[in-house]
């Protein structure tokens, strides 16, 4: 037989037809076991660990197959001693089996940082420091010195702080400021419409001292205190250009838009 009759006869076409299906159900099968061992397509959700500890973080993320490891720990003072702060990915997030949840944890105890040398340089390099190792201003006290501007001592609850000594990350000094004669005033912020800590910052740039904190009948829960915004402030800023160092400013927050909408428009 001729090679294009047996190409073109009935039992070549039959052979090759069953070596079609063949193939084909063989990669049918291959596949299905492969999106098996992958477990291809199936996800789960993320769940909600913040406020767990980690071995109830860690018996919820079983329950969809994750897992957990701790990425770092801070220490949060609004947070429980040991729970979880914060997570990645983020809750409700849709992950394969398997996938690492990184979490934060808040520490037991307080972080203490040491007082750099704060004494002796400027009001400027005095703040940058502070910042720099996670303490704040309290407030600024100016007493009558020959060298304007720098930094005479640094007190906290009325005891004197040295170099060296270990507060709280996040505790607030107050810083004893030298001050000469013909320099005595500061031009006075505008805060109208700013967040709480922006504002305290401002007044803290400015030589100032942030005095009562008032919140309007609009803040009712701790979100409405996180996202109030100075509505009014005294001195007024729009009536006061220059104020003494170290004086106090007065704020007042809402998060009623309409009152904050029609002091812009006073203004």
């Amino acid at each position: 037989m001729s090679l294009k009759k047996f190409l073109t006869s009935r039992a070549f076409l039959i052979s090759l037809l069953l070596a079609i299906v063949i193939l084909a159900a063989s990669l049918a099968l291959t596949m299905n076991r492969i999106k098996s061992y992958t477990h291809h397509g199936i996800a789960y959700n993320v769940p909600d660990l913040s406020g767990l500890t980690l071995d109830e973080a860690g018996a919820k993320a079983e329950e969809t197959f994750l897992k957990i490891e701790v990425m770092d720990s801070i220490y949060n003072k609004n947070a429980a001693p040991g729970t979880i702060v914060d997570q990645n990915p983020k809750w409700n997030k849709r992950v394969k089996e398997g996938r690492v949840i990184f979490v934060t944890m808040n520490s037991m105890e307080p972080e203490k940082v040491k007082v750099p040398k704060l004494t002796d340089i400027s009001f400027r390099q005095a703040q940058v420091l502070l910042e720099n190792s996670g303490l704040l201003i309290d407030s600024i006290i100016y007493q009558p010195s020959e060298y304007n501007d720098l930094v005479l001592s640094v007190q906290q609850d009325s005891t004197e702080i040295e170099e060296g000594d270990r507060l709280l990350r996040g505790s607030s000094v107050r810083l004893v400021v030298g001050q000469s004669k013909g320099n005595m005033e500061t031009m006075l912020p505008q805060l109208v419409g700013m967040f709480i800590d922006d504002a305290k910052a401002k007044i803290t740039d400015a030589r100032l001292n942030l005095g009562a904190v008032l919140y309007d009948k609009s803040i009712t829960t701790q979100d409405d205190s996180l996202n109030a915004r100075v509505w009014k402030q005294m001195p007024d800023a729009d009536l006061v250009r220059k104020v003494y160092l170290g004086s106090s400013v007065d704020i007042w927050l809402t998060v009623d838009d309409e009152k904050l909408i029609n002091n812009e428009i006073q203004q």
